[in-house]
């Protein structure tokens, strides 16, 4: 009777999103080989982003790797795409990832190499787009998502990682 009342207690007590959320229900195979599901960050503030190893605007690894390591105990998740959408991503997935760790200690969850923009945009990229009515215009362009898929805000390439208005709405879902 005892297992019954704590199983009926955890099902009422399950928060909003204990069903994957639309937006998140994807899967990304990482630069290593490795799974990465989205639904597993459902609960937790999600920073999206594009990127390439060879743009002018790569040093934004460095600070995007300092907001993940500064703040991934406290939930927060960042997800790199890398994309040649831009022709500025090196040719495999081995070389980004060697490039990623080596120039700028990347630890943060790579997927593998595919496309963000157009007809040839991933699911889950499309669904961002349409989220916000906006879509990468270059490399480095982030999107916020809120836990439980609440809100998904977009941010243009210039907006810096650590700029306030990321980290303003970032930080209330910080635990």
């Amino acid at each position: 009777m005892i297992r019954l009342i704590a199983l009926l207690a955890s099902l009422f007590s399950a928060p909003a999103w204990a069903a994957c959320p639309p937006l998140l229900d994807y899967r990304f195979t990482s630069l290593q080989g490795e799974q990465i599901n989205l639904c597993d960050y459902a609960d937790k503030p999600i920073l999206v982003v594009n990127t390439a190893s060879k743009c002018g605007y790569t040093p934004q690894f460095e600070k995007l790797e300092n907001l993940y390591r500064d703040n991934k105990a406290k939930g927060l998740r960042v997800v790199g795409f890398p994309s040649n959408d831009f022709n500025q991503e090196l040719a495999t997935d081995k070389a980004i990832a060697k490039f990623c760790t080596l120039t700028y200690a990347v630890e943060f969850p790579m997927v593998s190499k595919g496309s963000v923009k157009g007809s040839a945009a991933n699911p889950f990229y499309k669904a961002l787009a349409k989220a916000t009515g906006e879509e990468p215009r270059w490399n480095f362009h982030k999107y916020l998502i809120l836990p439980g898929a609440r809100q998904v805000f977009s941010f243009a390439t210039q907006t810096e990682p650590d700029a306030p208005e990321i980290l303003g709405r970032i930080k209330p879902y910080l635990k």
